[in-house]
């Protein structure tokens, strides 16, 4: 077996997808990856198939095709998701387009069909005028309930790997969320990201402030992050929140306005005056969204219809795709509750 991308297993791989050769890349990468985590041989042929229909309609349909491939997990079983992103003319009607029959392209319009068919889990987001959003899931047996919290992060142009990261965990009883940005870029910048996700999800559940504390004083040996901690309490009614540096964190409420959370100044593992820690109202169906400075601050869902009622990938790509810099590593994390 070929050996597989650098970074496949870990946080997955962006394809740029312009013609047939680097959708044939898509599917190869998928099938590799899908062979890595021991999927059966069966599911590894559903998958080629996704894989194939997403790549070759970026190639058919789009404008600044992208497709993420990356693995994802639960503590039983692990499978392969595809996150399409593109900036083309958009599906003006969705449910007619995902039957089969329907091309805009001369083909035999099976694609969406066939990928749906052999989905553990798709969501998508199509707006005239500014393109697709699909993710799609192939998990090896029955699939996991769909993810309450769910990111996506991509590196500056040039480098190979994001010094953003962003984790997620159940502890005690806590549902809590981590967005860290990396001192600088390319790898040391990502070394100091992983490590922040590596000793979020090992060090005992603590409030966000303890975390950030735990945090701030185990990247001493790195050079350094901005970080922000959340917690989901849906009981109490509140998103518990403390971070260092320019992470961003917004709460969009039903009602349909927005609220900030506010991070302190400083540089976890170098420089913090304090950590403090801010309460804020988690009505039922607010959405949370936490970002990097690679993402701009002004966006907005205004504009974007029925959006936040989508899946956490599906509102992270259209967040990344609209807001995200090219100019800057950018990464994208969405938690909503029911």
């Amino acid at each position: 077996m070929a050996s597989l991308p650098e970074g496949l297993l870990e946080g997955g791989v962006w394809f740029r997808v312009e013609d047939a050769g680097t959708a044939s890349a898509v599917r190869r990468a998928a099938e590799r990856l899908a062979t890595e985590l021991a999927m059966p041989e069966r599911r590894v042929a559903d998958l080629s198939i996704v894989a194939a229909e997403a790549a070759g309609n970026l190639v058919k349909h789009a404008v600044q095709g992208t497709v993420l491939v990356r693995a994802v997990r639960t503590t039983q079983q692990a499978g392969v998701e595809l996150v399409s992103i593109d900036s083309g003319p958009g599906i003006a009607d969705v449910a007619r387009a995902l039957g089969d029959g329907h091309s805009t392209a001369g083909t035999l319009g099976i694609g969406l069909g066939a990928i749906l068919r052999q989905a553990s889990h798709w969501d998508m987001y199509s707006l005239p005028g500014h393109g697709t959003v699909l993710a799609v899931q192939v998990w090896p047996d029955d699939p996991p309930e769909a993810a309450w919290a769910s990111g996506l992060t991509r590196p500056i142009t040039g480098e190979a790997v994001s010094g953003d990261a962003y984790a997620i965990r159940e502890a005690d009883g806590r549902r809590q969320l981590l967005v860290c940005d990396g001192l600088g870029h390319g790898g040391l910048a990502a070394a100091a990201s992983q490590e922040a996700v590596r000793v979020f999800r090992h060090v005992p559940a603590g409030s966000p402030a303890a975390m950030v504390e735990a945090l701030h004083r185990k990247l001493g040996h790195t050079r350094g992050a901005a970080l922000a901690v959340a917690e989901l309490d849906p009981a109490a009614g509140l998103v518990r929140y403390a971070g260092l540096g320019n992470i961003a964190g917004t709460l969009f409420l039903p009602d349909g306005t927005r609220r900030g959370m506010v991070s302190m100044p400083g540089i976890a593992g170098h420089q913090r005056r304090q950590v403090r820690e801010y309460d804020y109202p988690l009505p039922p169906g607010t959405t949370v969204l936490m970002h990097s400075d690679g993402v701009v601050d002004r966006w907005s869902p205004v504009g974007y219809p029925g959006l936040l009622a989508r899946s956490p990938e599906v509102i992270a790509g259209v967040v990344l795709r609209d807001a995200g810099t090219r100019r800057d590593d950018a990464g994208v994390l969405v938690a909503r509750l029911p």
